[in-house]
């Protein structure tokens, strides 16, 4: 049986914003270890300024914790890093791809449309975060299943419970959200497809011009949003959405407050 465990791979925190969180999901199978998205890693913490650089350090308020980070994380619960088969990541953002390096081994799986993105040298992304040379796994559109209305993608992981990919373009251009079929229900990563829950609920949150602003295309941004709503009001009892930055949807156990 594929089990799913949460984890708080560093924070953020630019003043006046709240603090937030980088979530990743830990998925175990007999067949592999996956972990869906890498947060700040190990190389980020210890050489900031090379690795991110001073001006995106404060504008995005990173945090540099080495306990914090996903490796070592791991290897409190008896993880190592050689034992994490797969990264499952739904952009490359820097606070999303920092811990890529800490996994050398690992199969990274990312859409084809974002990998697209970052080797054509979008200035989003930081080059430094792949110069490792990643064993990139690219999903295109190609034939695709439909996961409660949208168009997924299948990762071929052998793991008892199937993993999506979601596109929820717009954040970037090949964001995706991270589907993991959880016991009889969904578990969807959503990524930065929304910054905090309350979008969900409010159309004119304050953290929208944010997110607007940190968007490749803000139309298709919002289009997915609407589309996440639409899904949280008619399958919210069948599908858990989780984002990436808000920390109310973190266990208590990892400084939020979900009961997850």
């Amino acid at each position: 049986m594929t089990t799913l465990e949460h984890l708080n791979a560093g924070w953020l925190h630019a003043p006046p914003n709240p603090r937030i969180s980088c979530h990743c999901l830990l998925l175990r199978d007999r067949a592999g270890t996956a972990l869906v998205e890498t947060g700040i890693g190990l190389q980020d913490v210890r050489d900031p300024i090379g690795r991110i650089g001073q001006h995106l350090i404060d504008l995005a308020g990173f945090k540099f914790s080495e306990p914090d980070t996903a490796v070592r994380q791991l290897a409190r619960r008896g993880v190592a890093s050689r034992d994490v088969t797969h990264l499952v990541l739904t952009h490359l953002d820097p606070d999303h791809a920092g811990g890529l390096a800490d996994f050398p081994g690992a199969e990274v799986h990312v859409s084809s449309e974002e990998l697209d993105a970052m080797r054509g040298g979008h200035p989003r992304y930081l080059p430094i975060q792949f110069g490792h040379g990643p064993r990139w796994v690219s999903h295109g559109p190609g034939p695709a299943e439909d996961w409660f209305g949208f168009p997924a993608r299948r990762l071929d992981l052998g793991f008892e419970s199937p993993v999506l990919l979601v596109p929820l373009f717009g954040h970037t251009a090949g964001h995706c959200g991270v589907a993991v079929r959880v016991g009889p229900g969904w578990v969807l990563h959503v990524g930065d497809a929304y910054y905090l829950r309350g979008e969900l609920a409010d159309r004119d949150h304050p953290v929208g011009p944010i997110a607007a602003a940190q968007s490749v295309d803000n139309a298709k941004r919002l289009e997915t949003l609407e589309r996440l709503r639409v899904l949280q009001q008619d399958h919210g009892d069948e599908v858990l959405l989780l984002g990436y930055h808000d920390v109310t949807e973190l266990p208590q156990a990892l400084g939020g407050s979900a009961a997850a």
